[in-house]
């Protein structure tokens, strides 16, 4: 089940991009609408926020920063097949993302507030707030879990438009494919990666 609901989002992350980009080549109005809305009501506090969550989901921070504290906590917590499985997620997130920004090459908003890289569709910080998101909730599968994933995915994804970096539906794509990512990936490693040492150790029958 975990895997058709995987392959289910990456296939519905590359129509949804495909659409955007060849049935409108000069940008859906949602799209135009949403980055005019938000142009317009700016407060300097949401741009503060936006950038300091620009910093922590790209570059350098979000590449090898942010992975490799997961993966060291997951460790520390003696849970080093979650680790393992966290840091298969993150590199296979990062691929896809990179492969659709290559497919699609679409372009970004013309009042971008920061310089980012080649290709608005599908943003690559969305994508990697909600693979740390999704990574978290399938190995801790708690509600709080999931409500303080789910809020960061949204405030990342908030955060790309208000800077006018990427359109709202990459945000949307970039969701969908960190989601479906990990989903893929935990449909072959989530019961090998949910395994404890007692469990490992426990003499079978």
């Amino acid at each position: 089940m975990l895997l058709w609901w995987g392959v289910g989002l990456l296939a519905l992350a590359t129509v949804l991009g495909a659409v955007v980009v060849f049935a409108y080549p000069e940008t859906p109005g949602f799209d135009r609408w949403w980055n005019d809305t938000v142009a317009g009501f700016r407060a300097e506090w949401m741009l503060d926020f936006a950038l300091a969550l620009n910093w922590i989901g790209g570059g350098w921070v979000a590449i090898l920063g942010v992975p490799v504290l997961a993966i060291l906590a997951l460790v520390l917590a003696r849970r080093w097949r979650g680790a393992v499985f966290a840091a298969a997620c993150f590199a296979a997130s990062a691929g896809a993302v990179q492969l659709l920004k290559q497919l699609f090459g679409r372009a970004r908003p013309d009042d971008m507030l920061v310089v980012s890289d080649y290709g608005s569709f599908p943003s690559g910080h969305t994508a990697n707030a909600a693979t740390i998101a999704l990574v978290l909730w399938v190995l801790f599968p708690r509600v709080w879990v999931a409500i303080v994933g789910a809020l960061w995915v949204l405030a990342m994804a908030l955060s790309r438009t208000f800077l006018s970096v990427h359109w709202a539906t990459d945000t949307l794509g970039g969701a969908i494919v960190g989601a479906g990512v990990v989903l893929v990936l935990a449909a072959w490693l989530l019961p090998w990666a949910q395994r404890t040492k007692a469990q490992v150790d426990a003499p079978i029958g």
